[in-house]
C-alpha cells in the first residue's frame, strides 16, 4: 500500500509541474501537442509494464493504436518529493525529441522518507517516427 501511495504522491508532483500542454522548447523542429496522463488513465498493459520496470532508470514508447505514450522513470530514489519537468517535445528530422529533467525535491518540502519512483507519461496523436530521449 505505501508503495502505491509513493507512485501517486510523485504522479501527482508530476502533474502539478507538468500539467497539460504544448512542447515549449523548440530546438529546430516542430512542436508536438502532447498531454502529461495520470497513473490512473494509463492503459492497464502500460501500467503493468512500468510496475515491471521502475527499479531501475527507463524510458520506452508505448501504443494502442490510437495513442503513443512516452514514458520516463527514474528508477528507485531515496524519498518522495520527486518529480519530472518536461522541457520540451517536438519532431525534428523525421525523430520525435523528448526534453525532460528529473527534480529532487525541494530544500522547503519535507520529503517523505520512504523510497519512491517517480515516472511521467506524455500522450500524444500515435506517430511512427522513433523517440529520442535527452
Amino acid at each position: 500500500m505505501k508503495r502505491y501511495l509513493c507512485l501517486i504522491l510523485g504522479l501527482l508532483s508530476v502533474l502539478t509541474i507538468c500539467s497539460c500542454g504544448n512542447a515549449s522548447k523548440n530546438e529546430t523542429g516542430t512542436p508536438l501537442d502532447f498531454t502529461v496522463v495520470p497513473a490512473d488513465d494509463l492503459p492497464k498493459e502500460l501500467l503493468q509494464i512500468l510496475e515491471t520496470k521502475k527499479a531501475a532508470a527507463f524510458s520506452l514508447t508505448y501504443t494502442d493504436g490510437n495513442f503513443l505514450y512516452i514514458a520516463i522513470g527514474a528508477g528507485k530514489q531515496p524519498t518522495g518529493g520527486y518529480s519530472y519537468q518536461i522541457h520540451g517535445l517536438w519532431l525534428a528530422d523525421n525523430v520525435i525529441v523528448i526534453d525532460t529533467e528529473l527534480l529532487g525535491p525541494s530544500t522547503d518540502e519535507q520529503a517523505h522518507k520512504v523510497a519512491s519512483y517517480p515516472f511521467v507519461v506524455v500522450k500524444l496523436e500515435h506517430r511512427d517516427e522513433p523517440v529520442v530521449f535527452k
